[in-house]
């Protein structure tokens, strides 16, 4: 059998597949694993939040909730885990899925049940 045989041409992928495979890969292993601040401002690193505010204090609601779109856009396995608080992200999931990317919410939805059925639940 020739080399060519046995390598078949690859599909490209579409952009939201390609997307969705990037959040998978940077996915903690579990919500247990998110031991981030509850509180306080918080300064991210330039990786993560690379332009606008940059230091966000998670006790006003809508910069907590930014910080986290940020983290969660930007920010890769360490970073999630480092500054994402377990409770904060489930209590804020029910809003915070619709200001983050459709891929974002597919990928975490489908790894962390508990995130749908805390919304349905809310």
């Amino acid at each position: 059998m020739r080399r060519m045989d046995v390598l078949a041409p690859s599909m490209p992928i579409s952009r939201a597949a390609g997307m969705e495979a990037m959040y998978r890969s940077r996915l903690p292993h579990s919500l247990d694993d998110l031991v981030g601040p509850d509180h306080g401002t918080i300064q991210l690193p330039l990786h993560v939040a690379w332009s606008g505010l940059t230091a966000m204090d998670l006790d006003r609601p809508r910069q907590c909730m930014s910080f986290y779109r940020t983290v969660l856009h930007e920010g890769q396995r360490d970073d999630l885990t480092a500054y994402l608080n377990h409770d904060l992200l489930v209590g804020q999931w029910p809003v915070l899925r619709n200001l983050v990317s459709p891929a974002i919410t597919k990928v975490w939805e489908a790894a962390f049940p508990e995130l749908i059925e805390e919304r349905t639940t809310s």
